[in-house]
């Protein structure tokens, strides 16, 4: 038998050898250690008047309102999409979810079909925790998906997307009650942290979103108010309250200054904003609750709500905060960040390299969250609404301009947003070449998007001879009408 390298070295050797060794698994783990944990908090409809650090009459957040008073409130954050799924997309990907053919909620097959949408986003697709995962995060998902749907049964798992561990609905498969998602996320903060490991978190809640379910004890709260007003605080008031036991988790482990936790939210407030009379609906994912009559959510005086790519739609909450990288007790009003925007700047702070090829549709944002660099944006923003015969369907932002046009690429508004950020002075009329050259650019840009989506995204159930679905998986929650 031939001797194995070991028996030729010396002793001396193989002391030093072994000594190097374990000093460099103990440096490799000291530097995991030390690399900052990620929790990225998005609601679902919050507006960005409902927090009460945003002057809310009655609302009652003491938990985000702590968030930005450790941290820095940005003013100007905007998502991809005023409605759901194509929000989603944008900061999974980094991508515009035109891109994908995504420009609304994912549905049944027959509906997604109809819209010429895809049923669930590309898996191949680079992703954020993916790319962490390279890097030697544990990654997790917790909450709302949607970017398939329950009604969609073969659609890919949260799982092939580059998480760990999930408990999410509206996707495939068992959907996680909606109100587990702090307690599983603070069980995979306590075993990450016990292994030392970094971890990145989804904590997609899904409040404010119909349907409402509340819990009497959270109702009890708000006795003063109206059924609409009672239940809409009660839902943000439970919702608040889970945040803060993750808040409180993270001081209790002592991660607090080593995590980067953003609150944000994928659009703007449902609904009319007027209450009316509160009904039980059913969500096949979810279960009962109190329907749209709830849906008081507020702008903070931006034009249009969910379902819109005006200001009210898209300009959404988004408050970070990490001890010691970002400001305390800060306020941004000068720096747009986007939602494409969070892939490259998770991957600059994890030291998480891109694929060779891909190109983010955003840019890092690291200096503009450590207040280093407030300024206009620098690299063009592009939206692609829902269809609209009146409203705006498409639109760009570049530098201190935002353009608004149809469906027809006929220009409908023009705005100033370093002067004007709500939007309120449309400059078309007085700045015609300013809205030609936008055009322009925006037509350039369209020019560039596939013209239907690809079929390896689509459920076998599109074919005619497919048979019908499985029975619907029910979700745990039940309506309790007392509530």
């Amino acid at each position: 038998m031939k001797p194995t390298l070991l028996a030729h070295l010396s002793g001396a050797f193989l002391l030093t050898f072994c000594s190097t060794f374990a000093a460099e698994q103990t440096e490799g783990a000291e530097q995991a250690a030390a690399k900052p944990n990620i929790l990225f908090i998005f609601a679902d409809d919050w507006g960005w008047g409902d927090l009460g650090c945003h002057g809310h009459p009655y609302l009652k957040t003491p938990n985000l309102d702590r968030l930005a008073k450790e941290g820095t409130d940005f003013m100007r954050f905007t998502v991809a999409s005023g409605v759901c799924s194509p929000s989603r997309t944008a900061v999974m990907t980094g991508h515009f979810p035109a891109r994908f053919n995504i420009d609304g909620h994912f549905a049944t097959v027959r509906s997604n079909e109809k819209r010429g949408m895809p049923d669930w986003v590309d898996p191949k697709a680079p992703t954020i925790p993916r790319m962490l995962q390279s890097t030697g995060y544990a990654t997790a998902h917790f909450g709302k998906w949607h970017l398939a749907n329950n009604m969609i049964p073969d659609s890919p798992r949260p799982e092939a997307y580059g998480y760990d561990e999930c408990g999410a609905f509206n996707c495939s498969g068992t959907q996680m009650p909606v109100h587990e998602d702090a307690k599983r996320t603070i069980a995979f903060i306590e075993k990450n942290a016990a292994a030392k490991k970094p971890f990145f978190i989804n904590l997609w809640m899904h409040e404010p979103h119909t349907p409402f379910h509340t819990l009497p004890e959270y109702r009890k709260r708000f006795p003063k108010m109206g059924d609409s007003e009672n239940a809409y605080a009660a839902v943000l008031s439970h919702a608040d309250d889970r945040i803060g036991e993750v808040l409180a988790a993270l001081d209790r482990l002592q991660l607090t200054d080593n995590t980067l936790v953003i609150f944000s939210s994928d659009n703007g407030p449902a609904g009319s904003g007027k209450p009316r009379p509160l009904k039980e609906m059913y969500d096949s994912a979810t279960g009962a609750g109190f329907n749209t009559g709830a849906c008081v959510g507020t702008t903070g005086g931006r034009n249009g709500r969910k379902k819109s790519i005006l200001q009210g739609g898209i300009g959404v909450p988004f408050i970070a905060r990490w001890p010691g990288q970002i400001k305390a007790d800060a306020i941004d009003d000068v720096s747009w960040i986007s939602a494409v925007d969070l892939l490259p700047t998770f991957c600059e702070i994890a030291g998480a390299a891109m694929p060779e090829g891909y190109r983010p549709d955003g840019k890092s944002q690291l200096a503009t969250l450590r207040g280093t660099e407030l300024t206009l944006r620098d690299k063009p923003l592009f939206w692609k609404g829902l269809p609209s015969p009146k409203g705006p369907v498409y639109s760009v932002l570049d530098g201190q301009w935002r353009l608004l046009a149809s469906t027809r690429f006929e220009v409908l508004e023009l705005f100033d947003v370093n002067s004007d950020p709500l939007e309120k002075n449309n400059l078309a009329s007085s700045h015609p070449d300013v809205a030609d050259g936008l055009l322009k650019k925006l037509q350039a840009w369209h020019a560039t998007l596939p013209e239907k989506p690809n079929s390896d995204w689509f459920s076998k159930y599109r074919a005619r001879d497919a048979g019908p679905l499985p029975p619907e998986v029910k979700p745990v929650f039940q309506f309790d009408p007392s509530r």
